[in-house]
C-alpha cells in the first residue's frame, strides 16, 4: 500500500514543476511575468498579470514581490507594478549585443542595395539606433549607434508601432510630443493613426523626409509577440526612389526574419519547419 504523503498541496497552490526536463517553473514564469508587464506598457496591476499569465494571484503575487525585493520591479504610488531600474543595465547590455548579431544581416543589405542599413529599437516614445553599416557611395547616411530620435517621424519607429495591437501603440503616441522636424513630418494624432493603418497594409513603412529633408528611409519591423527591433535602408532622396523601395522591402523582410532568429531562437522540443 503506497504511504500517504505528510500534506497535500495548498488550495490554489501550483502543481509540481515537471521534472527531468531541465527547466526550472518559477525561473520561467519570472521571466512570462517581466514579458508581460512590458507587453502591457511597463506597468501592470496584480490582476491584470494574473489574468494574462492564467495563474493564480497569490503565485503573482510572490513572483512579483520576489522582483520588487530585487530592484527589478517597484511599486507605484497607484499600488500598480512596475519595470524597475535595474533592467535598465540588462537592457543597455542586450541591445549592445542585438546590434553585434544584427551586423551580418545589414552588410547583407548594403552589398545588394548600395544604402546605408540600419537596425532601432524601441523605447517609451523613441526609437535608438543600435547599429549600423554605412552604404558604398561617397554621399550616404550615417547615424550615430545610440542616437535617439522620435516615433512618429521615423521609419523604423513607425514599422514597430504598426506591428503592436492599435491600443497599445496608441498609448506611446498619445505620451509623446509630435515635434514637427520638417515641414512634411506627421503631427497629429490621426494623421499618425492613418500612417500606421497604410504601414499595416503595405507591411513596411517609409519616413519621405519627416526627419530631415533630401532623406529617405524604409523599415520593416522585426517579427516577434512583442515588437521591439525593426530594421531600415536609408540614403538621400533622389536615389531613394519608388523603385528602389520596392526592391528592398523583401530583402528587408528576410532581414527582419534573421535578427528576429537571433532574438528569439527555438526553444527545447520545438521542430523548425522548412
Amino acid at each position: 500500500m503506497p504511504k500517504q504523503s505528510p500534506a497535500g498541496p495548498e488550495p490554489g497552490a501550483d502543481p509540481a514543476p515537471e521534472r527531468g526536463s531541465g527547466r526550472v517553473q518559477s525561473v520561467e514564469r519570472t521571466f512570462e511575468l517581466l514579458e508581460a508587464m512590458s507587453d502591457l506598457g511597463g506597468t501592470a496591476g496584480l490582476s491584470q498579470l494574473a489574468a494574462r499569465l492564467a495563474l493564480p494571484l497569490p503565485t503573482i503575487h510572490r513572483l512579483v514581490r520576489t522582483l520588487v525585493d530585487l530592484g527589478y520591479v517597484r511599486q507605484q504610488p497607484s499600488r500598480e507594478y512596475a519595470l524597475g531600474p535595474r533592467l535598465m543595465r540588462l537592457g543597455e547590455h542586450a541591445s549592445q549585443l542585438l546590434g553585434t548579431w544584427a551586423m551580418p544581416y545589414l552588410r547583407e543589405l548594403v552589398d545588394e542595395i548600395g544604402e546605408s542599413a540600419n537596425l532601432a529599437m524601441l523605447d517609451g516614445d523613441h526609437v535608438v539606433y543600435t547599429a549600423q553599416v554605412p552604404g558604398v557611395h561617397a554621399m550616404r547616411m550615417f547615424t550615430e549607434v545610440g542616437r535617439r530620435a522620435q516615433v512618429h517621424c521615423t521609419a523604423v519607429g513607425k514599422a514597430m508601432l504598426a506591428l503592436m495591437p492599435p491600443e497599445q501603440a496608441d498609448m506611446i503616441v498619445a505620451g509623446s510630443v509630435m515635434h514637427p522636424q520638417t515641414g512634411h513630418t506627421i503631427v497629429t494624432p490621426d494623421g499618425f493613426r492613418a500612417e500606421l493603418d497604410r504601414v499595416r497594409e503595405a507591411g513596411y513603412a517609409v519616413d519621405n523626409e519627416e526627419q530631415e529633408i533630401g532623406v529617405r528611409c524604409v523599415a520593416v519591423a522585426v517579427p516577434g509577440r512583442a515588437p521591439r527591433a525593426a530594421v531600415s535602408i536609408s540614403g538621400p532622396s533622389p536615389r531613394m526612389s519608388d523603385a528602389l523601395i520596392q526592391q528592398a522591402v523583401p530583402l528587408l523582410r528576410r532581414a527582419a526574419e534573421g535578427v528576429a532568429g537571433e532574438l528569439e531562437p527555438l526553444r527545447p522540443g520545438t521542430a523548425q519547419a522548412g
